[in-house]
């Protein structure tokens, strides 16, 4: 073992400064070695064996450490070493230095936390018993599940709660039933008779038992008075009971329940009165709604300047009930071909398997519809009619139709009823087999695009000509124009010169 500040004795022996001067003091003035006479005085340093003693190699006491140094230079490199160890300040488990502020802050189990509902701090291993036992905790109501602080839960089911069970008000009189609060209301109306009859035996009973109720301060006298069963007196003095009766404890309790009857039926009336308003005040909201929907589809509508992309989606449901042999037919919202211009819409029909020419075809068909420009425009509706389905993959293939408006169609002459019922398009348009061999369907979404330029022929005309916006966009944000094959070579066109292809349709 190395020697501590070495010191050595006049007779040669070296020491740690510290035992030799212990030993001096505990056993008197002689070396422990040779017992010659030694006092503190004749120490002097051994600077030989201290200079010896520190350029020992040593190893650092640190575990997991593998340092090895000079003993001179082990204090300076415990200080700096990165697993030397620290007392946490909380739990007092020794921790790296480097990790101690780690420790105290997310691992250990006496550390202060803060809590989040009623910022009150506690030490972290009683985390559960606080959030079992924080009133600003939120709580569940076991009866309506409404989230609430654990602080009002009392009176929450006390008093609020819609479905906590709670028992009759007339539970004093001798009705038994218990019901969910808002049950309560309900429960009042429809037994008004059977409460009625509790209260009359109640006050039968306190009148056969003398205490029959009297205005306080009322002298009382030896009439009796008339009830279906015995009569009798006040029931306090046989005849001539001249002293003031005072209500009994009974009567008392019966004036506050029918105090706080008469109170529940006047909630009860204003609570009806308040759900009658609040009833009207629903309808007319939702009236306003569904004005101002129809608005913002008017205004969409609008947008489309004759170029409508209809996007059907879950469109797999749709196939499911084409091949169960359900009818399938689908109209899209309107839309217009400019600003004034014609409305239109798109219906599509999913032909059944069991139809004789056209099974398992789609059939795509366009209607006139009444909009807010029909008087500015010449009727009837003239025109090209371009229909796509959209390939949805790179280099995309569209299938494309092109017809031409007949005039003397009822389909395109002006609509007398929200949507002319008979339509123009093709019964067959494309076979369902040819959706699956390109990706015209996308993330269970069919792409239809349908593109309107209006003609004007002043042979024809209904009304004033006035000739619809003819800028275009796109509906719905889709730039078809960068779109590769949007009307290009590649696309699969048929002109409506295919008379047997396009024709009015009664659908």
């Amino acid at each position: 073992m190395a020697l501590r500040n070495a010191v050595q004795t006049p007779c040669g022996h070296r020491f740690c400064k510290n035992c030799i001067e212990k030993s001096i003091r505990d056993t008197g003035q002689k070396c422990p070695v040779d017992n010659e006479m030694l006092s503190e005085d004749q120490l002097f340093p051994d600077n030989f064996a201290k200079r010896e003693i520190l350029s020992l190699t040593v190893r650092c006491p640190n575990p997991g450490c593998t340092d090895k140094m000079e003993l001179r230079h082990l204090e300076n490199h415990v200080s700096q070493c990165e697993f030397s160890t620290v007392p946490c300040p909380h739990c007092q488990k020794a921790v790296r230095k480097t990790l101690v502020e780690q420790h105290a802050a997310d691992e250990c189990l006496r550390r202060p936390v803060s809590c989040p509902d009623c910022v009150a701090y506690y030490i972290y291993e009683e985390k559960e018993v606080h959030e079992q036992q924080c009133p600003f905790a939120s709580v569940m109501c076991q009866y309506c599940e409404m989230d609430l602080l654990r602080d009002q839960m009392d009176s929450h089911c006390d008093i609020d709660c819609p479905k906590a069970p709670i028992a009759c008000n007339f539970s004093i009189f001798g009705c038994k039933e218990r019901m969910l609060r808002h049950d309560l209301a309900q429960h009042m109306q429809e037994f008004t008779q059977m409460h009625m009859r509790y209260m009359a035996e109640f006050l039968r009973g306190l009148s056969v038992n003398g205490t029959k109720p009297r205005a306080p301060r009322l002298q009382c006298s030896s009439a009796s008075v008339e009830e279906p069963g015995p009569s009798t007196s006040c029931g306090l003095r046989p005849t001539n009971c001249n002293g003031p009766c005072q209500p009994s404890e009974e009567m008392q309790r019966l004036r506050e329940m029918d105090a706080r009857l008469v109170k529940q039926d006047h909630q009860l009336r204003e609570l009806i009165i308040l759900k009658e308003t609040q009833t009207g005040q629903l309808a007319e909201l939702r009236r306003k709604v569904s004005v101002l929907e129809e608005t913002v589809k008017e205004l969409e509508a609008q947008q489309c300047n004759g170029v409508f992309i209809w996007r059907l989606r879950t469109f797999s449901a749709l196939l499911k009930n084409q091949e169960a042999g359900q009818p399938v037919v689908e109209h899209s919202p309107g839309f217009y071909t400019g600003r004034p211009g014609y409305k239109l819409c798109l219906r599509l029909h999913l032909q059944t398997p069991t139809v004789q020419r056209c099974s398992n075809y789609i059939s795509l068909f366009v209607h006139t519809m009444q909009g807010i420009y029909d008087s500015q425009l010449s009727w009837p509706f003239q025109g090209l009619i371009r229909l796509s389905i959209l390939d949805q993959g790179p280099g995309g293939q569209h299938h494309v139709e092109m017809m031409e408006t007949k005039p003397d169609l009822q389909a395109f002459k002006k609509p007398t009823i929200p949507r002319n019922p008979k339509g123009f398009g093709y019964v067959t348009f494309m076979h369902l087999q040819q959706l699956h061999q390109r990706a015209f369907i996308k993330d269970d979404t069919l792409l239809i695009r349908c593109e309107v330029t209006p003609r004007f022929d002043t042979g024809h005309r209904e009304g004033p000509a006035v000739q619809p916006g003819a800028s275009r966009s796109y509906c719905k944000g889709i730039e078809m124009h960068n779109h590769p094959g949007a009307l290009g070579s590649k696309a699969s066109v048929r002109t409506h010169g295919d008379v047997s292809i396009g024709f009015a349709s009664n659908h």
